[in-house]
């Protein structure tokens, strides 16, 4: 597992955040499925956190994106919180990392 494949993990659930967060249309699915999609998201942050941990990258948008998942049934705060969590893992990914895989030797 490296960086770019967990940006990539990133990229994909601040897309299915920002979907759900979609008024009408994100709560008419999560809602026809029985509340499916929220269980789902929940374990796939978690994935994406722990795979975040293991290759050193910040993940404080799939953090917020577990607390949604857990609050997301409560009618229009999970419509809010799914915008937001959207907007932080996107910005997560967009983020450039330090080049710290890079050994600098000196003389």
């Amino acid at each position: 597992m490296n960086r770019q494949t967990v940006k990539m993990l990133k990229w994909i659930s601040g897309g299915i955040e920002a979907f759900l967060g979609i008024p009408i249309i994100g709560g008419s699915i999560i809602i026809g499925l029985g509340w499916t999609p929220l269980l789902v998201m929940l374990v796939f942050h978690i994935v994406v956190l722990v795979l975040s941990n293991k290759v050193g990258v910040k993940a404080y948008g799939n953090i917020l994106g577990i607390v949604t998942s857990a609050i997301g049934w409560i009618p229009f705060v999970g419509m809010i919180m799914h915008i937001l969590s959207a907007v932080f893992i996107l910005l997560d990914a967009a983020r450039k990392e330090k080049k710290s895989d890079i050994i600098e030797m000196s003389k």
